[in-house]
């Protein structure tokens, strides 16, 4: 039999942000041919030496080829990278302390980069986050600072607001898209394990399940040593369909798998108990536990279940109910046997038989919450295990005797 499964991308970042690294190629392109725009024709007598500052303009070319091609790879996208760029751009703005008239400079003349500066300031938004485009614009701003001191300071402060809200802004946009990219992945990875899920019910349903069903029929026929057969035929056809019930809810809700907040549903677990003699009642939404909690408060529950198999007979009837409250999640589990009476606990536990006040009490005790176990003589037992919402992770444990 063969399962498929679809896999997430090691990096969803990466693949969202792809076009904004083919943006961030477009810009600096199109910056570049600003810049040398502006010292053809605008910013022509702005300058004391022209001919140096077409050299700049030539390493900013050589620079921006380089670049680009070196982004292209999501592996070559380093910090070591982007720490050169962002020193090899300053420098560059820098340089136009040596090329442009001190009056130009003054009056706050855009320098030789132009706006080809802000290329290292959305690499590191893109690559890192808001934050990082934050940091790397306010470098890129001190250096500009640094060349126009004595100008107007709503002209100084235009192209620092500018840079800013670039690498706020396109910081912000990253991370937005990456969220985005990792939901339509889990969304993809839901959707498959569902038909999966869905395909191995069908087949488990025209196979395994017909074949226990015609085993109870004819064993309830057949009577004797075979009727006992049929019976536990039965039993494993009604656990096995409600193994697959679950695990078609459970592909409803995302499986068991945790989601992001590291919770998993409480119901998945505990619907895996139902057969013909325990029936398990759960509500209509999912019941969200930190997955160690949920572990330990289903195993609790199976123990109760285990000690009314053993003390009470296969054939006695339990009840399970699930009851999710604010702040409270409570496990009712409740049987037809005989009861037993006051200190029969303290007399197990005396005698060394641990599996109530260690596999039950002891396990909702180390989640920070608490088990009641309430019987009387010919009126059945009655355990009830309450778990607080974000309750303890449970501590380690020994091997417990039954």
């Amino acid at each position: 039999m063969t399962v498929t499964v679809i896999a997430a991308p090691p990096d969803a970042k990466r693949g969202s942000s792809e076009p904004l690294w083919r943006a961030i190629a477009i810009f600096r392109f199109a910056s570049l041919g600003y810049a040398a725009l502006r010292l053809a024709v605008i910013d022509r007598g702005d300058y004391s030496r022209p001919d140096w500052a077409w050299v700049v303009i030539g390493v900013m070319t050589v620079w921006t080829i380089g670049t680009t091609i070196a982004y292209a790879r999501p592996d070559r996208r380093t910090r070591l990278l982007l720490g050169t760029d962002l020193a090899v751009t300053a420098g560059l703005l820098l340089s136009t302390a040596a090329l442009q008239n001190p009056d130009a400079m003054r009056a706050g003349v855009t320098p030789v980069t132009a706006t080809w500066l802000a290329g290292p300031v959305l690499a590191w938004a893109v690559r890192d986050g808001r934050r990082a485009g934050t940091i790397a614009a306010l470098i890129m701003s001190c250096c500009d600072l640094a060349l126009v001191r004595g100008a107007a300071v709503s002209v100084v402060l235009n192209g620092v607001v500018l840079l800013l809200l670039a690498g706020v802004i396109v910081g912000h946009l990253s991370r937005l898209a990456a969220e985005v990219e990792a939901e339509r992945q889990r969304a993809i990875e839901i959707e498959a394990a569902s038909r999966e899920r869905e395909r191995l019910a069908r087949h488990i349903h025209d196979s395994v399940l017909q074949v226990l069903a015609l085993v109870q029929r004819r064993g309830a026929e057949a009577g004797g040593t075979a009727a006992e057969l049929g019976r536990l035929a039965g039993q494993q056809e009604a656990a096995l369909r409600a193994l697959v019930g679950s695990g078609m809810a459970a592909g409803a809700a995302g499986g068991l798998a945790a989601d992001a907040s590291g919770s998993v549903d409480l119901r998945t677990l505990l619907m895996s108990a139902q057969t013909d003699r325990v029936t398990v009642s759960v509500p209509a939404q999912a019941v969200l536990l930190g997955k160690a909690q949920a572990d330990e408060l289903a195993s609790a529950m199976r123990a109760a279940l285990d000690n009314v198999q053993r003390h009470c007979g296969e054939q006695t009837r339990a009840w399970v109910l699930v009851e999710d409250e604010p702040g409270l999640v409570t496990v009712t589990i409740r049987d037809e046997g005989p009861g037993f009476p006051a200190g029969r606990l303290g007399e197990a536990a005396a005698d060394g038989r641990l599996g109530v006040s260690q596999s039950i009490r002891g396990r909702l005790r180390d989640l920070g919450g608490s088990a009641t176990i309430s019987s009387a003589l010919g009126e059945g037992t009655e355990v009830e295990l309450r778990l607080p919402r974000g309750a303890g992770v449970p501590v380690a444990r020994w091997p417990e005797r039954a």
